[in-house]
């Protein structure tokens, strides 16, 4: 067999790709003037140009790290030699996932510098004050960081990027890696908090839409990124057809990340952009525009040129090697320019304001949005406030169950149509919950907030379970050969996983339903969740984790670590049904108003914050108990089937046998009575 290579691109020519953002960069900040001194304060040409080339590179040694440990943990071996599934450290490690973890390891480390560099000529550039070691800079960096929301956010991201870059020089096991890389998505969340989304009309849109742009760019760009770095190793270490094979491999399975984070890149930036201008006269005539359209033109580019890869290069290789790494570099190349554009779109006034008017309502100021109509039974479903977060998880869960239900059938497996219709239905009902009329008015009443409340953990939930997309991903998704984890294989570790079997046994499950109640509304965490976005994300997460969860142990027949018995779970049900009964008696009676800085200051003049913290009882008793009969029915004739169900089992064990376990049963007897016969 001949020693030929698949010809790879080398790393001068990746490195000179990846510069192409610096000149991208200095081209849009000569245009816009970014780099020239303010008419009142001048902070220094270091902090005026240093502080775009600083998220230049952060941005781009983020998506790096992030990129390199999701691929490693799902998409590359991480032994060679033969498996044994006794020794998971089976075989030598694979030189490509020793690769990948080590330009994950570098990446994060020029990540964190990049981000302590971001932190600091942030404050210089805030600030108005030139780079300095004098007392007066450090004590007000200090306070910065530790007291101002930008600077805390940039800590926190220094903070994650020093973590991720520990843990991937630490860790060689998939499962870690896979978490390193999920640790590094976190840093999304401050990022988006903190861009031109953070203030300004229809925050929640703004910020959810941005941190969507911000995932996208990160799986796309860094996973392209990755595999140019990884080719000259492709080449090294694979020859002839096996070459192809792996190389095939890993631009197959990036290509399905890439293709979801295309479509996630160009609908929130569509998104976004609709918040910062108001018009074509804006998108044309502004410097701000003209960049949003130079990065919507290059991201058609970038799907054109991602559509020929997947559609007829890759099914050409290893001819088309070459003309492969040669389209990948040009995408590098394409995506650093486009990030350099955005390094200074993120230091340029939008065109639509970004500050709250001064004649804004109480309401306005407190959630960011003037009051809606009185409330009303019809409003609840008229109006909308699309949370562009949770459309996304939506539209992709829905999606993905059709196709999943489609290549089962096509597999010849059956598939009840109500399941079906039950996981499509419970999304509907998320839907509603998260961008309809709870949602609008969850945000400035009592009442609002419950009904949003308790659809999150007690409706939804029994409509998602009963779907049963584990199971039904189990059959669908294919079973990986090559020693990697695909998704399957993660849903399975998951299931097995000790956190699994802690969070739903059923003790902690009810308690964890239950008592989360108590800590939520007695705690200043509700107001937190009130206040701040990412509290309400948190708060609406962990009512939907919840109630799925509990519902699970009590409904689901998807698989679990372990499952109490059925009287067992009508137990767990009923205790849960009394205590909900108690708190909402509770909240009925009380003249005590619960976060009276927020409810007692919106100034709708509807009715009196306290009578509508009633009503909020009510509705916490009427949604808490109607859908917990509900899951005692289903429980029930769960409880009713299984047991005809072990009835005709024994039926048939006693026809194979003769009936031999009750004749031995009846023979026990009659020799008890023989004995005591005997003994008389």
């Amino acid at each position: 067999m001949t020693d030929r290579r698949l010809w790879a691109a080398p790393l001068p020519l990746t490195a000179a790709a990846l510069c192409t953002g610096l000149l991208a960069l200095i081209i849009a900040g000569t245009l816009t003037g970014i780099g020239e001194a303010g008419l009142m304060t001048d902070t220094g040409a270091l902090t005026r140009w240093g502080l775009p080339a600083a998220r230049y590179i952060h941005h781009l040694a983020m998506a790096t790290a992030v990129a390199a440990a999701i691929l490693a943990a799902v998409a590359i071996p991480s032994r060679t030699g033969p498996r044994d599934r006794q020794n998971r450290n089976a075989g030598t490690e694979h030189p490509l996932y020793s690769r990948a973890l080590q330009i994950g390891m570098t990446a994060a480390v020029v990540w964190t510098v990049a981000a302590i560099a971001v932190l600091v000529l942030t404050f210089s550039d805030l600030a108005g004050l030139r780079l300095s070691a004098d007392q007066a800079f450090s004590e007000g960096f200090f306070d910065y960081a530790l007291n101002i929301a930008t600077g805390q956010a940039w800590l926190a991201i220094v903070l994650i990027a020093g973590s991720c870059a520990t843990l991937l020089a630490a860790v060689r096991q998939p499962a870690a890696v896979g978490s390193a890389g999920l640790l590094g998505l976190c840093a999304i969340v401050p990022m988006a908090m903190v861009g031109h989304s953070s203030s300004g009309d229809d925050h929640t849109a703004a910020v959810n839409s941005l941190g969507l742009h911000l995932l996208g760019v990160v799986v796309w760009v860094g996973g392209l990124i990755v595999l140019a770095l990884l080719a000259p190793d492709i080449s090294r270490t694979a020859k002839d057809q096996a070459g192809s094979e792996i190389l095939g491999t890993l631009l197959r399975r990036y290509s399905v990340l890439a293709g979801l984070a295309l479509v996630t890149v160009a609908a929130s930036g569509l998104i976004n952009a609709g918040l910062r201008v108001s018009g074509f006269g804006d998108l044309f005539g502004t410097e701000y525009g003209l960049m949003l359209l130079a990065k919507a033109v290059a991201t058609l580019v970038l799907a054109g040129i991602g559509f020929a890869h997947r559609s007829w290069v890759i099914r050409r290789l290893p001819g088309r090697a070459k003309l492969l790494w040669q389209l990948i570099i040009v995408e590098v190349a394409v995506m650093s320019a486009v990030i350099g554009i955005s390094a200074v779109l993120g230091r340029t006034s939008p065109p639509v304001p970004e500050e709250l008017p001064p004649d804004a309502t109480a309401a306005r100021q407190l959630t960011g949005y003037d009051l809606p109509p009185e409330p009303g039974l019809a409003n609840f479903f008229t109006l909308w406030r699309f949370d562009w977060l949770w459309v996304a998880v939506i539209l992709f869960l829905a999606i993905w169950y059709v196709r999943a239900v489609v290549l089962v059938r096509a597999k010849g497996i059956s598939w009840p149509v109500m399941r079906a219709v039950a996981w499509l239905f419970g999304l509907a009902v998320l839907l509603w919950v998260t961008s309809g009329g709870p949602a609008v008015y969850g945000m400035v009443t009592f009442s609002g907030h419950m009904i949003q409340h308790m659809t999150l953990t007690m409706v939804a939930p029994i409509f998602l379970v009963m779907g049963s997309p584990v199971t039904l991903a189990m059959r669908a998704l294919p079973v990986r050969q090559d020693g990697t984890r695909g998704p399957r294989e993660w849903i399975l570790w998951l299931v097995h996983s000790t956190w699994s079997k802690i969070i739903t046994h059923p003790i902690v499950a009810a308690v964890n339903f239950a008592g989360s109640i108590l800590l939520f509304y007695y705690t200043p965490v509700f107001g937190w969740a009130l206040e701040y976005h990412l509290g309400h994300v948190f708060m609406t997460v962990h009512f939907l984790l919840t109630g799925y969860i509990f519902a699970l142990v009590i409904i689901g027949r998807d698989p679990l670590p372990s499952r109490p018995p059925h009287f067992a779970r009508v137990i767990i049900l009923l205790a849960t049904m009394v205590f909900h009964a108690f708190f909402a008696v509770a909240l009925m009676s009380s003249e005590q108003l619960i976060q009276p800085d927020w409810f007692g200051n919106m100034g709708h003049g509807w009715f009196p914050a306290i009578d509508d913290q009633h009503n909020g009882g009510e509705l916490m008793w009427g949604l808490g108990e109607i859908p917990a009969v509900l899951l005692g029915v289903i429980a029930c004739i769960q409880w009713a089937k299984d047991d005809k169900r072990e009835m005709k089992r024994l039926d048939r064990e006693a026809d194979r046998t003769g009936d031999a376990e009750l004749e031995a049963y009846n023979r026990m007897f009659e020799e008890m009575a023989q004995r005591g016969t005997d003994r008389r």
